[in-house]
């Protein structure tokens, strides 16, 4: 389990983690079969521990691929959570029917996820649909991509008629520069106005740890769309060797951010709204 010391700050009351998982317990929400890696547990107890550390009162817990679309293990962390103060993003496929969705609705989820970095979530070609069938419940649509493909996508997720959520500041690598057609292309989207982007950078660093090259790449996203960008820990930080620390990750980003209103407005306001809380 990740280590996390308390940042040079607390982060400010209220704010959200918009982006981490919850692994286990193993014998109550195993992992699905076509899993792709093998987490060890990452329990509520020790994300709560992190959240203290770090300051995080409110949070999003996001199912990750190698939970499939059981959501079980999520829907009962929001439950632990409680939702004064937690949401949950799932996994589904065309099988969910809107019953389903509008009981997933009163427990807390928010948003589908769209893996299609990694794999394992909901087929990339039912964008469209899923967005229609979501779209009344006020639910977005959550993508995690590489930048290349991302840019590719750009037409399809402009045109949803639901929000969405880009992972991980779009997949675009820092050394490639905010110049590149891949950003611009992450840049079109936002401009776009349906658009939000999540500045959990460490996934980006093209030079590893401290992972502190994705600087530019954060101030340019915050510069264009300073009402549309929430900040995650990514808590356990999964396949990451060496593991980032949450508390250095939001030191970066308040040297990156170092505006007092911006940091409100990001790590509590944004979140609020876009998640309902």
């Amino acid at each position: 389990m990740p280590t996390t010391s308390a940042p040079t700050k607390k982060a400010p009351p209220l704010t959200c983690d918009s982006h981490f998982h919850i692994f286990g317990p193993y014998d109550v929400f195993p992992l699905d079969a076509g899993k792709r890696y093998d987490p060890p547990p990452a329990l509520v107890p020790s994300y709560l521990a992190m959240a203290e550390t770090v300051g995080v009162q409110r949070m999003v817990v996001v199912q990750a691929s190698v939970s499939g679309t059981d959501n079980s293990v999520t829907i009962d962390a929001v439950r632990q959570f409680g939702l004064h103060r937690a949401r949950g993003v799932a996994v589904i496929d065309a099988g969910f029917s809107d019953a389903a969705f509008k009981t997933m609705n009163d427990q807390g989820i928010r948003g589908v996820r769209f893996n299609i970095s990694t794999g394992g979530g909901t087929p990339e070609d039912q964008l469209d649909a899923i967005a229609r069938r979501i779209a009344p419940l006020g639910w977005h649509i959550q993508v995690y991509a590489d930048g290349d493909k991302l840019e590719a996508l750009v037409p399809v997720l402009a045109k949803l008629p639901v929000p969405v959520v880009i992972d991980h500041c779009g997949g675009v690598m820092s050394d490639l520069g905010t110049d590149h057609p891949q950003f611009q292309a992450l840049l079109r989207l936002l401009d776009s106005g349906n658009a939000w982007i999540k500045t959990c950078s460490y996934r980006v660093s093209s030079g590893g740890k401290p992972w502190d090259d994705t600087g530019a790449n954060v101030r340019a996203l915050v510069a264009a769309a300073p009402e549309r960008c929430v900040w995650g820990t990514d808590w356990p930080h999964p396949q990451m060797d060496p593991c980032p620390e949450a508390g250095k990750q939001l030191d970066l980003f308040m040297q990156w951010v170092p505006d007092a209103a911006l940091q409100q407005r990001i790590l509590v306001d944004n979140a609020a709204t876009l998640y309902g809380f």
